[in-house]
């Protein structure tokens, strides 16, 4: 039976955010193959993290730049060490590699953050994204090193996967795209769901902390939701989000139909039940969360090129509109939430997408079978890996000094 270690920089959180659901997925694939999963993260616990233990799964926590992590990964012994976010890699790979060096190491990147982080200050300096401030990024740096260092990384999107293979010409044997996965829409899952005329005002939703989120919020709030009223002066937009800050509480405006309502624990119904979900997207990455709920509950959504990365196909149309320009993307949320014909087109436009791009079926024994032909030739596989040796020669000494340097540090405290 194969034992893996997923080390997470958070707790997971499946109803804060999409990063939560993803790492959910992964946990069922494997425990449905059976296999003992430990969960080790030296984040505090969180108001909605989800019950490790009561899911079966063991849950340690520890601590960054000590070795007590030497010892625990000796005891631990794990076939496969899954690391959550490239930082996660850096802190702990140098130490898995020293003392446990037949592990099968694994990147889940989540997202590129190397690409959301640069699209966000390109967006602060109003700039034009362009490949020249990717690749002289620290971070696009720091996270490419990080993939080369691991035996696969997992990759969400496949606009990132074609990233890193035609711009940085990483082999795709360290690669492999693992979108979302999810069971289909079935016809029964589609009449459940409520029918136009009983779903009520537009939503959005997302955590708080994530600032591509944030920016979406005061978008709307100062730009699009305006436009909106103007034609649409009875309706609402309700704002859901784990975690809101006292800036984000502070818009709160009832006779604007603006409502910060927060956090919800069923997020699924709170969509189900809008007309019309907006995500006007201006930076990111990886696959968004809030979009693929709205389609799983049949709510068509308006939004931006950024939103609607890695989620379509040249042959697929979108679960609404898209567009980059405010007043097309107000117009178009009044036009979606007013004509039921292109409502429910937009509808069964979603329901293609997630049966056809995401589908459990076909992504879960892909990963499987990768994992197993790794393992069973981890030799060859990492000879081959000329400048992932390389790094680790070089920058697992330089990490490690600082973390023991760190260590050090913190005992004379």
């Amino acid at each position: 039976m194969n034992h893996i270690l997923i080390i997470g920089s958070v707790w997971p959180e499946p109803n804060s955010s999409a990063a939560g659901i993803r790492m959910l997925q992964l946990i069922e694939l494997f425990k449905s193959q059976y296999w003992k999963i430990t969960f080790a993260s030296p984040a505090a616990d969180s108001d909605h993290m989800i019950d490790l233990e009561k899911i079966g799964i063991t849950k340690i926590t520890i601590e960054l730049n000590n070795s007590s992590f030497d010892d625990f990964i000796k005891d631990l012994q794990p076939n496969i060490v899954i690391f959550d976010r490239f930082m996660t890699e850096e802190q702990f790979g140098w130490r898995v590699t020293q003392h446990y060096p037949n592990a099968l190491k694994i990147l889940n990147t989540e997202d590129l953050h190397c690409l959301r982080k640069t699209r966000q200050e390109c967006f602060k300096q109003e700039e034009e994204f362009n490949l020249n401030y990717l690749l002289n990024n620290d971070i696009t740096k720091r996270e490419i090193a990080s993939i080369y260092r691991c035996d696969l990384s997992l990759i969400i999107s496949d606009f990132e996967i074609n990233l890193l293979k035609e711009t940085f010409k990483i082999n795709e044997s360290l690669l492999l795209y693992l979108p979302f996965l999810l069971n289909p829409i079935t016809f029964e899952t589609k009449n459940s769901w409520p029918e136009f005329e009983k779903r009520n005002h537009f939503i959005t939703i997302g955590n708080f902390r994530h600032e591509p989120n944030w920016n979406s919020t005061l978008y709307l709030k100062e730009i699009i939701w305006p436009l909106i009223k103007e034609d649409l002066p009875d309706a609402e937009l309700h704002i859901y989000g784990a975690y809101p800050p006292p800036k984000a509480t502070q818009l709160n405006s009832p006779k604007d139909g603006f409502l910060i309502k927060g956090w919800t624990d069923n997020a699924r119904s709170v969509m189900q039940n809008a007309r019309v979900c907006l995500a006007p997207l201006r930076f990111g990455a990886g696959i968004k969360g809030k979009l693929a709920e709205a389609m799983l509950c049949g709510t068509p959504s308006v939004t931006t090129s950024i939103g609607t990365e890695g989620m379509l196909s040249d042959e697929s149309d979108w679960n609404g509109f898209t567009t980059d320009n405010p007043s097309s993307f107000a117009k178009a949320a009044v036009k979606l939430y007013a004509d039921k014909n292109i409502w429910s087109q937009s509808q069964q436009n979603g329901i293609e997408i997630i049966n056809t791009r995401f589908q459990k079926a076909k992504f879960e024994p892909i990963l499987i079978h990768t994992i197993q032909q790794l393992r069973s030739n981890l030799k060859e596989h990492r000879t081959n890996n000329f400048i992932g040796n390389m790094l680790h020669y070089h920058t697992m000494r330089s990490t490690e000094f600082m973390s023991r340097w760190i260590e050090e540090k913190n005992k004379l405290r």
